[in-house]
């Protein structure tokens, strides 16, 4: 016999969330949705936050939604070039000389999802239109709640008090020119961005379109299968939401990191689709859009999340 239907989360879970929302010293959103049964339990879960490489599960949407269309295909050939580095985290740097660095739709998109890679991440997202195009594939799929940012490069220079230019392409005259700017206006171009992120999205936004994609309403089965499967094969943050897993149980997810600025974090997420024994699912989001709380404290937070939905099925 199947277990029956709850139309709303158990009282264990609402409270646990409730509990670990409100004695979090820093400023976070959480989304609990239940796949299967349609309820959703959050914290915070309708105020934007930076997304930070959360927004590359959108750009992955779109590419796998373009594959569909047979606009683009993933063994589809394609050069990555130096001009084409963006900042921070970029393991392809290594691979592209001279001439280039010539690869796939795949690889790239692979890279992006599993190794977070920003210069994978850029070049796939103006494959498929820039950003333009992917605000209007997340209206269309009706994602609400969700806004997406300029580019990676113009992102983290503004969220710096700058403004992007082309020769720090590969981030370090990009690194060089925020160290020698005045922390006062650092700090004042990271609180505008903080109360009004360009790449916002809240935590009950994001679940929805994790929910969505599980359910198989944005892309072909094979298509949604890809992507989770990228997921699952993610190599960032095993410390954050994965950390509260039982045995049996498992994540598809994407993780996203901010600029700091001092002891201030910004942008320290986990998002991403749990899977139970028996095959239940939920969409899960634990963004915190800022917090002076060591990572030890934030990663706890997520896998505190984790171990709750989990103790709730009990």
């Amino acid at each position: 016999m199947s277990p029956p239907v709850r139309l709303q989360p158990s009282a264990r879970l609402l409270n646990a969330i409730q509990a670990l929302g409100g004695s979090f010293r820093g400023e976070v959103g959480i989304s609990v949705r239940d796949i299967d049964e349609g309820w959703t339990v959050a914290w915070g879960g309708d105020t934007p936050r930076p997304q930070q490489s959360v927004s590359k599960f959108w750009v992955a949407i779109a590419v796998m939604d373009a594959v569909d269309q047979g606009r683009l295909s993933l063994s589809d050939p394609i050069t990555v070039r130096r001009s084409d580095l963006t900042v921070f985290h970029q393991p392809i740097r290594a691979q592209i000389g001279a001439d280039g660095y010539r690869t796939t739709i795949g690889n790239l998109l692979s890279c992006a999802m599993t190794r977070s890679d920003n210069t994978c991440n850029d070049v796939l997202l103006w494959k498929v239109g820039g950003p333009e195009a992917i605000r209007r594939m997340l209206k269309t799929k009706g994602i609400e709640g969700v806004t997406f940012g300029p580019g990676e490069r113009l992102l983290q220079a503004r969220t710096a008090g700058l403004e992007w230019k082309p020769e720090w392409a590969g981030g370090s005259g990009f690194l060089q020119a925020r160290a020698a700017m005045n922390q006062e206006t650092r700090r004042r171009a990271l609180e505008r961005y903080l109360a009004d992120p360009y790449d916002g999205a809240s935590a009950n936004g994001v679940t929805l379109g994790i929910a969505l994609l599980a359910q198989g309403k944005l892309l072909s089965a094979r298509s949604t299968d890809s992507l989770v499967t990228l997921m699952h094969a993610s190599k960032t943050g095993p410390l954050r939401l994965k950390s509260g897993l039982q045995p049996g149980w498992t994540l598809a997810h994407k993780t996203g990191t901010g600029q700091e600025l001092g002891s201030l974090s910004t942008g320290y997420n986990d998002v991403g689709l749990l899977r139970g024994p028996d095959g239940h699912r939920y969409a899960v989001a634990v963004m915190i859009a800022s917090t002076r709380e060591p990572i030890p404290v934030r990663m706890r937070l997520m896998g505190d999340v984790s171990r709750a939905i989990i103790a709730s099925t009990d």
